[in-house]
């Protein structure tokens, strides 16, 4: 796809980048394991610590989808301090519709702030008004309620919880997904 999308977005608080500096292994990594135990409870990736090496080679992965156009993650940092918040992604693209999903995780210790709120409105907006999505969804477990308040707080609808949808993230029980979404609106 030959779509012009900007490798940096801000919003007041934040600095939200693609993947494409070396040593961004090295502080998404660091961020990891400051939050390993709260990211293990909901996040597959996350059951076990990952080598900063292993960070590298998925965030270079990740950049190579951004450039394929067939995801676009984002490194969130506060645009005062350079912090390293979080990560948040337009994933699980289907460009026939064009619809896709939005998917994030935050650093502990920035969590509690509004933070991830603010960057997955600046996706969900920029989803919708540049590359003109038609649907954007948030999928998460049920019982994550930290998670739920985002789509809930920038007016996602919730359109239904799937009743033993997934298993949970260390695949030891079958959880419930709850499945949130925002649109364009529709024609006459």
């Amino acid at each position: 796809m030959l779509l012009d999308i900007p490798s940096q977005l801000e919003t007041e608080r934040l600095i939200l980048r693609a993947p494409n500096r070396t040593g961004d292994g090295s502080i998404v990594n660091q961020a990891i394991r400051n939050s390993f135990s709260e990211l293990k409870a909901w996040l597959p990736f996350a059951q076990k610590l990952p080598a900063v090496e292993d960070t590298e080679i998925n965030l270079r992965k990740a950049h190579i989808n951004f450039l394929k156009r067939e995801s676009f993650r984002f490194l969130i940092f506060n645009r005062e301090t350079d912090d390293f918040i979080g990560t948040a992604s337009l994933q699980g693209i289907d460009w026939s519709i064009p619809k896709c999903e939005i998917g994030y995780w935050i650093n502990t210790r920035f969590s509690g702030n509004g933070y991830m709120t603010e960057a997955v409105k600046a996706l969900s907006d920029f989803g919708l008004n540049q590359i003109e999505f038609k649907r954007i969804e948030i999928r998460c477990e049920s019982t994550n309620l930290k998670s739920r308040a985002i789509p809930e707080k920038l007016g996602f609808e919730l359109e239904g919880v799937l009743r033993n949808d997934d298993l949970s993230a260390d695949g030891s029980r079958l959880t419930d997904t709850c499945f949130y979404s925002v649109i364009t609106k529709r024609g006459p």
